[in-house]
């Protein structure tokens, strides 16, 4: 009996490893940032994917209307497509992170690989709007201990989410807004994932996007939240 419990002790090892490489708020393979504290009613909306044309300026002027600032983790390659929505978004005040260059899921990636990504997203962004944030957010929330230990080595630092509106597929935004609220704590510390943009191409429609933003940030400003970029959301809990 003793090889039965054995290989299914591996077995469950390995759904476990493999949850864990996908699972936003997990920790196994290295300290991430997913949400920030409880009780300061601060909410931080970031979108993924971009930039993109037309949608991240649609969404730049919903946030200005709002005087709300986000934070973009942008692609590499889309970047060298459009620099000037990179530097309309940085002009507008909010933080920029990394994304990767092309968007691949990283936990099957090898480590050259990986850091190519890294450091071609990050000449992109330099090259478009110059100093920009060490954030980093991987593809599709994939990473294993290598992804995250060679983000560090090049001085980013890891950040996930805890909240998803699961807009990718451009639902309606009355379903982006019902699986944002339906997640969202009432005391705050929530970091929110929406998308800008499409990482197969530019010119993804995103337009549900902003139209839920526009009413997820009317929403919580009636209750009394702060909008926050990520950084600031870290600087709050000493990060």
């Amino acid at each position: 009996m003793l090889p039965v419990f054995v290989g299914l002790a591996a077995a469950v090892a390995a759904s476990a490893a493999g949850y864990q490489s996908m699972a936003p708020t997990g920790q196994w393979f290295g300290r991430t940032f997913a949400r920030g504290a409880r009780g300061g009613k601060q909410i931080a909306f970031t979108y993924d994917d971009g930039p993109n044309d037309p949608h991240t300026l649609k969404l730049l002027d919903v946030l200005a209307k709002h005087e709300v600032r986000a934070t973009f983790f942008m692609i590499g390659r889309f970047v060298r497509e459009r620099p000037d929505i990179a530097r309309a978004v940085a002009a507008a005040g909010h933080t920029i992170g990394n994304h990767t260059f092309t968007h691949p899921l990283l936990i099957f990636e090898s480590e050259a690989q990986t850091r190519a990504e890294l450091l071609n997203c990050r000449a992109a962004l330099t090259d478009a709007v110059g100093e920009h944030s060490n954030l980093f957010r991987p593809p599709f929330g994939g990473k294993r201990p290598a992804t995250l230990r060679i983000a560090r080595d090049l001085g980013m630092e890891p950040v996930m989410w805890n909240v998803i509106g699961y807009d990718w597929k451009a639902p309606a935004a009355s379903v982006i807004e019902m699986k944002v609220t339906r997640r969202v704590h009432t005391d705050g510390g929530d970091v929110i994932v929406l998308h800008d943009g499409s990482h197969r191409r530019m010119g993804g429609n995103r337009a549900q996007t902003v139209i839920a933003t526009d009413n997820l940030i009317r929403r919580y400003k009636d209750q009394g939240f702060q909008f926050v970029t990520v950084p600031e959301m870290m600087r709050a809990v000493g990060r």
